[in-house]
């Protein structure tokens, strides 16, 4: 008498859509993916329609940073003369100390920022500049990572500035003071930086 064969049975595979899935979780918490660089950037609030006018800003309160397309950074300096302007060549390094020499005019220079009497509160009157403009210009062709590198040094020399000013009126850094704190030292070095050309008047 012929002996049956036996009948293999089939592999279950109602849960390999399950584990299938379980896998595609596993791999997406574990592996780490590659990340956009950026900058932290609050941008302005759109004006009205009836506050939107052409920036008239006087001449020595503008500092204009140009990138061009082969990465080159040129900054808007004074001839030995001093009376005209030119651009000169400068490292990504070096930007930060220029916009921080511009921006303090410590020596209240006619060639930079002008400075006025502001009453700030837990500070008093100070002689400020805040009517300064850093105005990035940029080519089409500009690189990415210049352009990246040259507003992380903007950004920098403005905390550096906050960060000195923080020491010399309450003693500590300006990532410990209060929110009070903090606002008064902002009124004193706000962060003008601009990517629209403005409009310059007067030799002054």
């Amino acid at each position: 008498m012929a002996k049956k064969k036996k009948k293999v049975p089939g592999l279950n595979s109602s849960s390999t859509a399950d584990i299938s899935f379980i896998l595609l979780i596993f791999f997406l918490i574990t592996t780490s993916m590659d990340t956009d660089m950026g900058l932290v950037r609050r941008l302005p609030q759109p004006p009205d329609q009836e506050e939107e006018q052409i920036m008239d800003i006087k001449a020595r309160n503008i500092l204009y940073v140009r990138l061009n397309s082969l990465g080159e950074i040129w900054v808007e300096d004074e001839n030995e003369g001093g009376s005209t302007m030119e651009f000169a060549a400068l490292k990504t390094k070096a930007l930060r100390n220029r916009v921080k020499a511009f921006v303090k005019n410590e020596q209240n220079l006619s060639r930079l920022p002008e400075k006025h009497v502001k009453n700030i509160d837990l500070l008093g009157q100070c002689f400020v500049t805040d009517k300064h403009v850093v105005s990035v210009q940029t080519d089409r062709g500009t690189p990415y990572d210049t352009y990246f590198q040259v507003q992380n040094e903007l950004v920098a020399a403005y905390n550096e500035l906050r960060n000195e000013l923080a020491k010399e009126k309450f003693g500590r850094e300006f990532q410990y003071l209060t929110v009070e704190e903090q606002d008064a030292v902002r009124q004193y070095y706000p962060q003008n930086i601009s990517e629209a050309e403005p409009k310059k008047y007067g030799g002054n």
